[in-house]
């Protein structure tokens, strides 16, 4: 059976997390392998972001994730080192599932965002590539 490359951008997809709605609220609840496609190992979230500021500016080598703006909003810059997508993120019941080997940018945040984070593994820094040349090599893209 062939090797699936996971590090391109088509990999990474927004995934709809289950919503019970009610007048008194709605709620969102996120189970291991159930609604997201790995086994959440690290939970993190991004607040008070100051207006113009920028997150993430890296990508892991394995390491998923599932971003959920949970308040707010924000838009994720997603590269490949072949292609780009922009992904706006504004709705809490809406995840962005990125697979390792991707190059990420957090921006445009919203006054008061929150930015929930899961994460497949817990925090290794030698997971992290945070030099965009150095993760074009990793890819296999000469520069």
């Amino acid at each position: 059976m062939a090797e699936i490359n996971l590090n391109k951008i088509d990999n990474c997809k927004l995934i709809n997390l289950p919503r019970v709605e009610n007048i008194a609220g709605n709620l969102t609840s996120i189970e291991n392998q159930i609604t997201t496609p790995f086994d959440i190992k690290r939970v993190y979230y991004l607040y008070d972001v100051p207006g113009g500021s920028e997150r993430g500016g890296h990508a892991h080598k394995e390491l998923q994730q599932l971003i959920i703006a949970v308040s707010g909003a924000l838009d994720v810059e997603l590269d490949d080192g072949n292609n780009n997508k922009l992904v706006r993120l504004d709705r809490p019941y809406l995840g962005l599932h990125i697979v390792g080997g991707i190059w990420r940018e957090l921006i445009n945040f919203s006054s008061g965002a929150i930015s929930l984070v899961l994460a497949s593994q817990k925090f290794d820094e030698k997971d992290y590539i945070r030099n965009y040349e150095e993760f074009l090599l990793e890819n296999g893209i000469n520069i």
